[in-house]
Formats: structure tokens, C-alpha cells, sequence
């Protein structure tokens, strides 16, 4: 089993920054394509980011340009920094593992909340 736990949500004005950190932990997640998705209120969950474990990266247009997502397969861990950020990306966001494409593993972490201002 693979435990993740976010951490570095916030409130944040229109044009500011975050950095979300997802530290995993139970088994190494080297192998696996690491991803994140957020929720906003009202609305579906969303792909916004992934990284294999090759390191091939992709976006979804929403996000490219803003957001850099890079992991650290010794420390077991993966990072969303958002810069630019839009009332837009107000959203719960939630780290994945073992993503299919845009399609998310089975592995979920509890969330953090992102709150951006206008």
C-alpha cells in the first residue's frame, strides 16, 4: 500500500505563488507515474498535472505555463509549484499515484486546500 499526505495549500492572492508537496510513504513510488488533481467546488475532479517515473511531464491547458510539477524519487516525493495563480485554481487538490495517462491510480492522498483571491 502507498500512503500519500499533501501539505503547502493556502490562501493566496491573484497573482501569487504556492508550492504543494506530496510526501509518500509505504512503499517507493519510483515506478510510478505520480500525478495531481484538484477539485474545485461544484465541479468534477480535474487532471492538472503528471510526471512518470521516466520524467516525461504533461499539463492540462489550463495550468501549462503556471505550473511545474517535478518529483524526488529518493525522497519519495513529488511537487506541484503554481505560480500565476488565478481565483480559477481555487480548488481541493489531491496527489495520485500510479496514473494511467490522465486517468488516476488508486492511491489518493487526503488533500489541500488551495484558496486563491481575486
Amino acid at each position: 500500500q502507498v500512503q500519500l499526505v499533501e501539505s503547502g495549500g493556502g490562501l493566496v492572492q491573484a497573482g501569487g505563488s504556492l508550492r504543494l508537496s506530496c510526501a509518500a510513504s509505504g512503499r517507493t513510488v519510483s515506478r510510478y507515474t505520480m500525478g495531481w488533481f484538484r477539485r474545485a467546488p461544484g465541479k468534477e475532479r480535474e487532471f492538472v498535472a503528471a510526471i512518470t517515473w521516466g520524467g516525461n511531464i504533461y499539463y492540462a491547458d489550463s495550468v501549462k505555463g503556471r505550473f511545474t510539477i517535478s518529483r524526488d524519487n529518493a525522497k519519495n516525493t513529488v511537487a506541484l509549484q503554481m505560480i500565476s495563480l488565478k481565483p480559477d485554481d481555487t480548488a481541493v487538490y489531491y496527489c495520485n499515484a500510479d496514473l494511467l495517462g490522465y486517468r488516476p491510480g488508486s492511491y489518493w492522498g487526503q488533500g489541500t486546500q488551495v484558496t486563491v483571491s481575486s
